[in-house]
Parts: structure tokens; sequence; C-alpha cells
């Protein structure tokens, strides 16, 4: 009996744990119920996104509408190509006509009702064509059987463009102008006229002709600082040489004078100066070549800047 009445003692509830347990429990009911008190009552999900779903499908249906309107831009309740329900209609006049010019008489002459009759001219008054004969089958409201009575009578017209025929203006090929330039008279416009030449590039090859004295030879533009050796073959074509260089006299000039020549720098200016002190006024051009730092191909580059009178 003492180890039964142990166990009871231990299972049994007093009246402070009671209230305890029941305070526990409210306590957590409260908790549990709070966010369901106090959270915004809102649309079921299932219920927005249908709504945001037809709204799309209204708005692409309203878009492929304005992109595919019916033919010819017309309303489609006045005249739709689609077949008609009419069984028959009268057997009017047969003659040869032209459904883009026919008049509500005229239909109405052919067989057809007054309605049908002024559809078409309605079709017809706002824009509409017909392109070939049996474009007029899906005319609303045209009977079955009245094409077949009527196709050997059609006669569409050709439509006459505003604008005229090639034919009419022949073309007149227009001589392209090839532009030309004489390196040692142009200006900085008209170097840059030439592809490729901007301003800079025009600027320097002036400066560079004035400093030489002009230029001899063609090839001599493609010594300009900066000017890429493809344009240059660019623009080859386009350049032209005349006139003469100006000379400086060996036997007259400073070493100052000499050095300001791009092809002669100071050392060469120097030499040439020192060799006239020494051996007296120069004779001919020739005798430059007796100067050590004047080898072949620089004497060939001066000759044509230096004189002895």
């Amino acid at each position: 009996m003492r180890a039964k009445d142990a166990i009871k003692a231990y299972l049994s509830f007093g009246k402070k744990d009671r209230i305890g347990l029941l305070s526990l429990v409210l306590l957590i009911g409260i908790i549990y119920a709070l966010p369901y008190l106090f959270s915004r009552k809102r649309e079921p999900f299932p219920g927005k996104e249908a709504s945001i779903f037809l709204t799309a499908i209204d708005t692409v249906s309203a878009k492929e509408k304005d992109k595919y309107p019916d033919d010819y831009g017309m309303d489609n309740s006045d005249f739709r190509y689609q077949p008609s329900l009419s069984k028959s209609f009268e057997n009017g006049e047969l003659f040869r006509f032209d459904p883009n010019t026919l008049s509500v008489e005229g239909w109405q002459r052919l067989g057809l009702s007054e309605r049908t009759s002024r559809t078409i001219e309605k079709y017809c008054s706002k824009g509409g064509r017909f392109y070939r004969p049996e474009d007029i089958q899906r005319i609303w409201g045209l009977p079955n059987g009245f094409y077949e009575r009527v196709k050997d009578y059609i006669v569409i017209a050709v439509k006459q463009s505003n604008y005229p025929k090639s034919q009419d203006r022949p073309y007149e090929r227009s001589e392209k102008k090839v532009l030309v330039v004489d390196i040692n008279q142009a200006d900085t416009s008209a170097f840059i006229a030439l592809p490729g030449i901007g301003s800079k590039l025009a600027a320097r090859i002036v400066n560079f002709r004035d400093k030489l004295g002009g230029f001899y030879s063609i090839d001599q533009v493609a010594e300009t600082y900066g000017l890429p050796d493809s344009t240059f073959q660019t623009i080859k074509t386009s350049l032209r040489l005349s006139g003469s260089v100006k000379t400086i006299n060996v036997n007259t000039a400073t070493k100052d004078e000499l050095k300001a020549h791009p092809y002669i720098r100071w050392n060469l200016a120097n030499a040439i100066v020192e060799y006239r002190n020494q051996h007296g006024s120069f004779k001919g051009l020739d005798e430059l070549k007796n100067i050590a730092v004047i080898d072949e191909v620089t004497f060939e580059k001066i000759e044509h800047y230096l004189s002895v009178q």
C-alpha cells in the first residue's frame, strides 16, 4: 500500500497546481491568437492572383485589338469578310464593271439588294479596295452564287501611282569630283577637306612645309608628325606638287640659320660652317660630301634646300 499511495500522491494535483496549469494554457492561447487579432484583414491570395490574371488578359486583348485591326481599318459591324447566309439573289443585268468604282445603283442592276450595295459603297468610301475579282466574295451580305454569276465581268483597273516611273526619269549618274590639293599652295582648309585629315594634322602639314621652305616631293608629306601612313596612302592620289622651294646660301648662312631647317641639326650646321671657315666658300654643293657627318642619304635630303649663291 505504500507504493500505491506514493504513486497516487505523485500524480495528483493540488489547487495551486491546477490554477498554475490553467493559467499556462490560457497564456499560450492568448499568444497564439494575437497575430489573428491585430493583423490586417487581407484578401485571400488566390483571389488577388485571379484579379491580376484577369487584368493582364484584358490588357493583352486590348493590345492585340489595336495591333491587328479589322481589315482595311473598317468597322467590323458594317462589313466583315464573312460568307453570307443568304441563299438567293435576283438575276440582274450582266455588264462589265469595276467593283472599286461601281455605284450603288450599279450593284443593284447586277441583282444585289440596296443594303448590300450600300455596304460595298461604304467600304470603298472609307479607303477599302478590291485588288482581285475574288475579293468581293468576302463582302458581308453577298449572296451565295452571286460571284460565280458576275466573276467573268469584273474588270479591276490598275491603280496609277503618283510617283513617276523610273523609266520616265532616267537616272543620271553624277560624276564624282576628284579633290586635288597642291601641297605647296594649299592652306589648312584645303588639307582638312581630305579624308582622315583634321584641323591639327592640317596645321602640322602647313607648319612643316613652311619650316622646310616648301616640298620638293609629295612623299615628304608622309614625314609630318602624327600622320598615319594609312592616311597618307589614302590621300596621296589627291596631292599635287608645283612651284619651287626656298634655299639657304651655305656660303653666308650662320649656324643658327642652318639649324633652323628641319633637315639640318646643330651638329650638321656646325660642321658646314667650320668646313667653310677652314676651306673657304663652297664652289658647289658636291663639296658638302667632304664633310664627315654628311652621308649620301643626308646629302640627297638637304641639297634641295641649299645653294652656293
